[in-house]
């Protein structure tokens, strides 16, 4: 029996001296493991393909995380926003997140995902956040060690799903939600309101977007895995609001 093929964003990166479409392992890694399913990469070239091209042969849609940043412009801001930009991610995220939701598939998102579903309805996104990321000296691996605390909104999928009404998720963003995007519910909030994780359906479209990274300890940490579990079920046509 095949499994269910999921299309993952690229972004634009540089590598060497030359520009290239890349995905961090770890998101792939995570979601075929632990949502069980096939994955495709989705290029972020908007000039050569569209998202109506591709999205028939998708039964959903992950927005992963970056270290590029949403463009303000695409928030109603002018002026002013922190690169770098990716353009061409932005315009075919734009498309994917049009094109998913119009066909009822699931659209997930991690990080960037969660800011860039945001903006795509409608949403608006605060810059310069503080106690949300590690001190710019620290390496890599610490930078993803940094946590803090979430609580669970009651009743929420996220709160059904792991049984408890708060989570210690590790944080990595210097951006996050202002205004909410239309038709999305609140799922997570940190101690300082910073809304950490959304849900919404929106027609038959499934949607969940976390602000932490799952993917970095989804192999030996349950409450991480949880997240692609939930994804999975939604690939497959079980509601995520099915989960015990």
């Amino acid at each position: 029996m095949s499994r269910p093929v999921l299309g993952i964003i690229c972004c634009t990166r540089q590598v060497g001296v030359e520009p290239a479409q890349a995905v961090m392992s770890r998101y792939v890694t995570a979601a075929m493991r632990h949502a069980d399913c096939a994955a495709l990469l989705v290029p972020a070239m908007p000039d050569l393909m569209t998202a109506e091209e591709v999205i028939d042969r998708l039964d959903g849609v992950l927005l992963t995380g970056s270290p590029s940043n949403v463009q303000p412009m695409l928030y109603g801001e002018a002026h002013g926003g922190d690169p770098p930009f990716d353009p061409g991610r932005d315009a075919m995220m734009a498309a994917l997140v049009q094109a998913v939701l119009a066909r009822g598939k699931p659209l997930f998102g991690i990080c960037r995902g969660l800011q860039e579903i945001n903006v795509a309805l409608g949403g608006t996104l605060s810059r310069e956040l503080r106690d949300h990321h590690a001190p710019d000296e620290v390496g890599f691996v610490e930078m993803f060690d940094h946590r803090h605390d979430v609580a669970l909104t009651p009743g929420g999928l996220l709160a059904r799903a792991h049984g408890r009404m708060a989570l210690h998720v590790n944080s990595v963003h210097y951006q996050g939600i202002a205004r909410l995007g239309d038709g999305l519910a609140v799922e997570a909030v940190a101690s300082d309101g910073m809304v950490e994780a959304v849900s919404a359906r929106i027609g038959a479209a499934p949607v969940l977007a976390v602000q932490w990274h799952p993917e970095w300890t989804a192999d030996s940490d349950a409450d991480a895995a949880t997240f692609f579990h939930i994804l999975g079920r939604a690939l497959r046509g079980q509601h995520p609001e099915t989960m015990p």
